[in-house]
């Protein structure tokens, strides 16, 4: 053969070689990637195409669809009582895609999820009925949170200490999904960004702030378990006042009358004495406190219910001064209303934690299980005495010291109040926090429950855990006991 023609040739087979590899590499990666990129308008026309799958409450669905009068998007979300069930469901909007619930199991709600398809299905690339999501929320629960809290600036989170189950999670402002799931809704979605209270984060899950002294009860589980005090009525070492290691900082209680100078941690929890526990945090050190907040959940960056939840923070590095004064929950320790609920409900359920979610099945369109959640999967983070001796004396905060708002008749309930600082010198509203168990023994019914309201517009002499959060406590948990 010629030699230019043989060359000519072995060129043209190259040529050909790479066009194959080249359209392979095409079809296989780079078609898949433009196939997943969130700006491919068919991934939206495909998700739209059909009635979404539902989000179920109590048996019944919160969320719906409806045909569109126009374009190429054929449905669109709607929502049942969108303001009530925002900080469960999230939103799933034309526009601004998808958030919590909604968008965490999106493949489920739009029917493309592989485990909805048979092999005729996966060979076709046909688009299967969609399935549901089946939560644990208690519409009783919820209902009584959100009244409950009104016009407040708050979150509330109540969960069954056994099973871990979310009963209610409500985020206030809330906001109506409905109002953003179409494509003309840029007016709307613009008030939600620009609104200085932020309605779109759920308070429940992202929003840490200061726990205040409801953090009392992480220091007395960590006192407890060390040995530095063997029972919540041995007498504590704890001068009052009491000035702040290597400092000249006077800590003073929020009562001078207060029998706070070497109380027991049971007095010290009913009055809430600040040096009670500022000394007992600086006596531990910061390396014991850390260990039994990070046993409750603190410092965890992945805390799924499935929504990711914000890391609350017990801090490092600290001198003895700062870590005294993380005992009564300020300097840099923060907390999600979902972490401190989990603090309660560890002490109600005998120092074991259940793991917190709040949705207990995904299935397909014929309500078979494609995924479930097990109750009770649990850690233990404090021991069966400790627990004991520490709900005894949260009972007697609300039968006798700062929490009586949250008393419910024939029920047993322990609680713990927080007024947390808030800015610079506590420039700012301080924040109001609760945190409880209820337990009814007639039918066995258990719930704890966190309360924080960030602002109500009340004065501030007028803000504390028992007069603003307790009240709200009470209602969700008397909720939790009849449903």
């Amino acid at each position: 053969m010629n030699r230019t023609i043989k060359r000519a040739s072995v060129f043209c087979l190259l040529m050909v070689l790479a066009l194959l590899v080249r359209a392979t590499w095409v079809q296989a990666y780079e078609g898949r990637a433009l196939a997943d990129d969130e700006h491919n308008r068919r991934n939206t026309i495909a998700q739209y195409a059909q009635p979404l799958g539902d989000i179920i409450v109590a048996g019944s669905p919160v969320t719906g669809s409806k045909r569109t009068s126009g374009g190429d998007l054929e449905y669109k979300r709607t929502y049942t009582r969108g303001d009530l069930y925002a900080s469960v469901t999230g939103y799933s909007s034309q526009a601004y895609g998808a958030t919590q619930l909604e968008g965490i199991y999106s493949d489920v709600l739009d029917g493309t999820d592989d485990r909805l398809k048979n092999p005729a299905d996966m060979i076709t690339g046909k688009q299967t009925a969609p399935g549901s999501v089946v939560t644990t929320i208690d519409p009783g629960v919820q209902k009584a949170a959100s009244e409950a809290l009104g016009d407040d600036k708050g979150a509330a989170v109540a969960m069954d200490p056994r099973t871990g189950r979310i009963l209610g999670m409500v985020s206030s402002p809330s906001y109506d999904p409905s109002g953003i799931s179409g494509t003309a809704d840029g007016d709307t979605w613009q008030k939600l960004l620009e609104d200085k209270d932020k309605p779109l984060v759920n308070r429940a899950l992202r929003q840490p702030l200061a726990p205040g002294s409801t953090f009392k009860l992480v220091v007395a589980a960590a006192a407890l378990e060390d040995g530095l005090y063997s029972s919540v009525d041995e007498p504590t070492d704890s001068p009052d006042p009491y000035t702040l290691p290597g400092t000249t900082t006077v800590l003073k209680n929020e009562s001078s009358t207060a029998p706070c100078e070497n109380a027991t941690l049971r007095t010290a929890l009913k009055y809430s004495c600040n040096t009670v526990f500022a000394k007992i945090a600086a006596d531990l050190g910061q390396d014991k406190v850390k260990a039994m907040a990070d046993g409750f959940g603190f410092d965890s960056k992945e805390l799924d219910v499935p929504v990711r939840a914000s890391e609350s923070v017990y801090p490092t590095g600290m001198d003895k001064a700062q870590t005294a004064l993380t005992g009564i929950g300020q300097f840099e320790v923060t907390a999600t209303p979902m972490q401190m609920a989990m603090v309660s409900a560890a002490l109600a359920n005998g120092g074991e934690l259940a793991s917190p979610h709040m949705v207990s099945q995904v299935t397909d369109a014929d309500g078979s299980a494609l995924q479930e959640f097990a109750d009770g999967d649990t850690e233990r983070v404090v021991s069966a005495s400790t627990a004991e001796q520490l709900r005894s004396a949260m009972v007697t905060v609300v039968e006798e010291g700062t929490g009586t708002n949250a008393r419910i008749a024939g029920a047993e309930v322990g609680g713990k109040t927080g007024t947390a600082q808030n800015g610079v010198d506590n420039s700012n509203t301080p924040y109001a926090w609760f945190t409880s168990y209820a337990k009814d023994s007639s039918s066995g019914k258990e719930v704890a429950v966190a309360v924080v309201v960030e602002d109500s517009g009340s004065a501030r002499s007028e803000v504390s855990g028992n007069g603003l959060a307790a009240p709200i406590a009470q209602k969700m948990m008397k909720a939790a006991l009849a449903g």
